[in-house]
């Protein structure tokens, strides 16, 4: 240990903590740091939406419908993704549903991981009739395709781009539970949550304090890839009517009010659905970079 402290013993041969070892595999994944890339462009789009937007993404000109980009015929620089049916700068409302985008991706995670993770911490640590209740819900929720499930939840609360957040949290809460139910029942025969019990921790200390701080690992894992359904399944509800109504420049709004000018103006829905493509990619990306990462059975 004395050498160790003295500088005499290699560094190589120094361990590292767990957390040290997995950001330097992560940054060793080009494909995650790919993502990453990728995800910190959306979100300085996002944080800085009115500075980087040459326009209001609201403001309407009817003698600037369905200009094209720049670099195509008859287009203008001042308006380089081109313009919609109603005169608005494709660029800004892009710039914009960014942000969007980025919100409706934090808010679902967080309402389907608060319940998700409460309700598997409950049933992997109690078990018995209140695993079988909870486990029993969580499958007759996953007995629902997602994406037709969260239009019933729309539809029942209404459209708006506030219900399609829940509705879409709401959805996921079963990927959590899982998760987190199978995480806590691993570690609850452990050493040291037995003996955290002898010393007179109760059940909300041994779970939230001892137990769920061992499971982060896939939660993170499963939040980073949950995003990028997030944004997928908002899109969705967006371009069936049920999400984000207009004018708000969300990029499945964008793809769902551009259709119908498929044929006369591609950039209307190109671009939108780009943007949809290179998010969940991105967060698809570092998902699986960051599952490689956390991999203790890669560890060396």
């Amino acid at each position: 240990m004395e050498q160790a402290i003295k500088g005499q013993i290699p560094q190589g041969e120094i361990s590292h903590s767990p957390l040290y070892e997995a950001i330097l595999r992560l940054r060793k994944n080009k494909i995650a740091v790919a993502g990453l890339v990728i995800i910190t462009i959306f979100l300085i789009m996002a944080i800085f939406a009115p500075w980087l937007a040459p326009h209001d993404p609201l403001e309407q000109s009817l003698y600037s419908k369905l200009k094209p980009p720049f670099w195509a015929e008859g287009g203008e620089w001042r308006y380089p993704l081109g313009t919609d049916d109603f005169g608005r700068d494709l660029l800004s409302r892009i710039i914009y549903g960014a942000r969007i985008s980025m919100v409706v991706g934090l808010v679902a995670v967080a309402i389907a991981l608060f319940f998700g993770t409460i309700a598997g911490a409950l049933a992997g640590f109690y078990r018995g009739w209140i695993d079988n209740v909870i486990m029993r819900l969580m499958d007759i929720l996953l007995a629902f395709p997602p994406i037709l499930l969260a239009i019933v939840i729309v539809a029942f609360l209404g459209p708006s781009l506030e219900n399609a957040m829940v509705a879409i949290g709401v959805v996921n809460i079963p990927r959590y539970a899982r998760i987190v139910r199978g995480s806590v029942m691993e570690e609850y025969g452990k050493d040291y949550v037995q003996g955290a019990r002898a010393l007179g921790a109760g059940d909300f200390r041994l779970i939230f304090v001892h137990i769920m701080p061992n499971c982060l690992a896939p939660l993170i894992v499963q939040t980073t890839l949950g995003f990028a359904s997030a944004i997928l399944e908002a899109a969705a509800l967006s371009f069936l009517g049920l999400g984000a109504q207009p004018p708000t420049p969300e990029w499945g709004a964008m793809l769902a009010n551009g259709r119908a000018l498929i044929l006369r103006a591609w950039w209307a829905v190109t671009f939108p659905g780009l943007m949809i493509l290179f998010a969940v990619l991105g967060f698809n990306l570092l998902g699986d970079g960051l599952r490689d990462a956390l991999d203790p059975r890669l560890r060396e």
